[in-house]
């Protein structure tokens, strides 16, 4: 849906259609080198991770008070309730599958490849966008989150999994649609006075 102005605003399903594109544009920039397969890239949790090559994970959704909006937005002869404005926050994860000496050096060219390809589309646009944010022509920017090791520590709750190196990534704001409405009052008639002064 798209609102006065301009702004789209994606339904419930914008949080999958993120990670979508998000998958999407690591798929077709990091295959065929350094990930042989663009399957072997993909959502899940770094310690459930089977075959893959790269992980995506969705570590945290947070309301992103910057983007808030206060204005109800008119649509069809009612007014929506302003949309939930979240930042989506991401964590990336290479897996090698080589020896042990080659182990490393792989998951860092896969890491190092990632970061350049995110750098280099820091505000992701269309031919990588998928369902609603591709509808609404929407634009999904990312941003690395400068995290300490202690920070990133703490995101990496997997029980007694050791930490493995792994980037941090920020995608917003990205607007949910409201569900509620309320009734708009149209105007029907408008009276213009205009008087002579002193005339």
């Amino acid at each position: 849906m798209c609102g006065e102005g301009g702004a789209c605003i994606g339904g419930y399903t914008v949080v999958a259609d993120v990670g979508l594109s998000l998958l999407k544009l690591l798929r077709e920039q990091l295959s065929p080198d350094p990930v042989p397969r663009p399957d072997l890239i993909g959502m899940a949790s770094p310690v459930d991770k089977g075959d893959l090559a790269l992980t995506l994970y969705l570590c945290s959704i947070r309301e992103n008070g910057e983007a808030r909006r206060n204005e109800m937005l008119p649509q069809g002869g009612v007014l929506r309730y302003p949309p939930l404005a979240v930042d989506l926050h991401y964590m990336l994860t290479a897996h090698s599958a080589a020896d042990l000496h080659t182990r490393i050096l792989d998951e860092h060219r896969i890491l190092g490849k990632a970061m350049q390809v995110l750098y280099d589309n820091s505000v992701l646009r269309s031919p990588y966008l998928e369902g609603t944010l591709l509808e609404n022509g929407e634009e999904l920017r990312i941003t690395p989150e400068n995290l300490s090791t202690d920070q990133l520590t703490q995101l990496w709750q997997f029980g007694d999994n050791p930490y493995k190196l792994s980037l941090a990534y920020r995608v917003g704001p990205v607007l949910l649609e409201s569900n509620r409405v309320k009734p708009g009052s149209r105007v029907l008639e408008r009276r213009i006075t205009l008087r002579d002064k002193g005339g």
